[in-house]
């Protein structure tokens, strides 16, 4: 979920200020897709366990993501946001192209 918040805020603030978007539409759905299925992978593997059959089910009105999540969320959106506008902005400077 970090990696399609960062494409999106990328994408978004790099289109508006460079008037050309860093990662284009078809882009963005392939790190969506593989992404993705990565983690599916990582979930399909994991061995079952039977004190999950043991736990009482979720309520109706409860989140699915805590607020602990959605902090860690935001921080490595913020950090990988920022990792990438320095190469985005900066990076001409600090990486020469011939």
């Amino acid at each position: 979920m970090t990696v399609n918040v960062v494409a999106l805020i990328t994408s978004f603030i790099a289109a508006v200020i460079l008037k050309d978007p860093p990662l284009k539409p078809v882009q963005l759905l392939w790190v969506n897709m593989i992404m993705d299925s990565l983690a599916s992978l990582a979930l399909a593997t994991e061995l079952p366990v039977d004190e999950l059959l043991k736990r009482p089910p979720y309520r109706k009105r409860e989140y699915i993501i805590s607020r602990k999540m959605v902090k860690h969320i935001g921080g490595q959106a913020i950090f990988q946001s920022v990792v990438l506008f320095v190469f985005i902005f900066a990076g001409p400077y600090f990486i020469k192209e011939d």
